[in-house]
């Protein structure tokens, strides 16, 4: 049922102006991430300055939400952010928690989160330890999240749930509820996936999720944000999923303070589509940089 209320978000049709502040809105909403081993300051430094301009030939798009990178290289995203005006609004998220495996000690963990925090990250993205919820160690999860967002100070805290290994949507629902009743607090996030495991975000447990969102601000009046990521591509599915916000959580949840967009690759296709509306003209991959 869950995957057939997701497939109807897929039948609306957005067209003109909707579909342009759509795509805006999108590009506003996306994390620019790179994770990976070959990772270089120089890198970073490129793609702080792409989430502060995404398209140097229209200076009217809007910045991207964050750049998402490992804590070694906040301080490096941060100082690059903070040449103008603009990149200081940009957040800077880091991965931290042993990611992606979550699994390391937790006074590691921790270590890292204060590191990160320390080095001017805005936002901690953190991995919960399937093993333990997997294995019925459900209040040992919760007391690690507890933990991380204590240790996160005044940085928004996101918690990664890895839905592809997860296996069920009742599993999906009741890390959601776990995960938002360690005190998680206004503008901290959940999110499905880190991006290292298939299946990633796909619409249905967005949708679950969503509703666990929705159910929990029912209850106690608390906005948390949502961020589907991995496998999101094209400027399509991203306006797929916008329409899923909108008809779940409202209005208020149309903003990259509560949803983001944890898909670079994405970037491109919006921008590419957002081009062609300006010029008329489709644009090659290759006419924008990947960082």
């Amino acid at each position: 049922m869950a995957d057939r209320r997701a497939a109807e978000f897929t039948t609306r049709s957005i067209k003109t102006s909707a579909k342009e502040a759509g795509l805006r809105l999108a590009l506003s909403m996306v994390d620019l991430t790179t994770l990976e081993g070959k990772d270089s300051p120089e890198k970073v430094r490129s793609l702080c300055r792409k989430a502060v301009t995404p398209d140097p030939t229209d200076p009217s798009l809007p910045t991207v939400a964050a750049v998402c990178v490992y804590p070694e290289l906040v301080k490096v995203a941060r100082a690059e952010l903070d040449k103008s005006e603009a990149g200081k609004k940009v957040s800077v998220a880091s991965v931290a928690t042993g990611f992606p495996s979550g699994q390391y000690p937790l006074e590691v963990r921790l270590y890292d989160v204060r590191r990160a925090v320390e080095a001017g990250a805005n936002e901690i993205d953190m991995v919960i330890s399937r093993g333990l919820f997997l294995a019925g160690q459900r209040g040992k999860v919760f007391d690690e999240i507890a933990a991380v967002k204590e240790s996160c100070g005044d940085a928004h805290l996101k918690v990664i749930l890895e839905t592809g290994e997860l296996e069920t949507y009742d599993l999906v629902r009741a890390a959601s509820d776990l995960a938002m009743n360690a005190g998680l607090t206004e503008h901290d996030f959940i999110k499905t996936s880190t991006g290292k495991v298939n299946p990633a975000a796909t619409m249905g447990v967005t949708l679950v999720m969503l509703e666990a969102i929705r159910d929990h601000y029912f209850k106690t009046g608390v906005k948390i944000g949502m961020k589907p990521a991995g496998g999101i591509r094209s400027s399509k599915q991203a306006l797929h999923y916008l329409v899923m916000v909108k008809e779940t959580l409202g209005d208020d949840w149309m903003t990259p303070e509560l949803f983001r967009f944890g898909a670079s690759s994405l970037a491109n296709d919006l921008l590419m589509q957002l081009a062609r509306r300006r010029t008329g003209h489709y644009m090659s991959p290759d006419d924008f940089s990947e960082a």
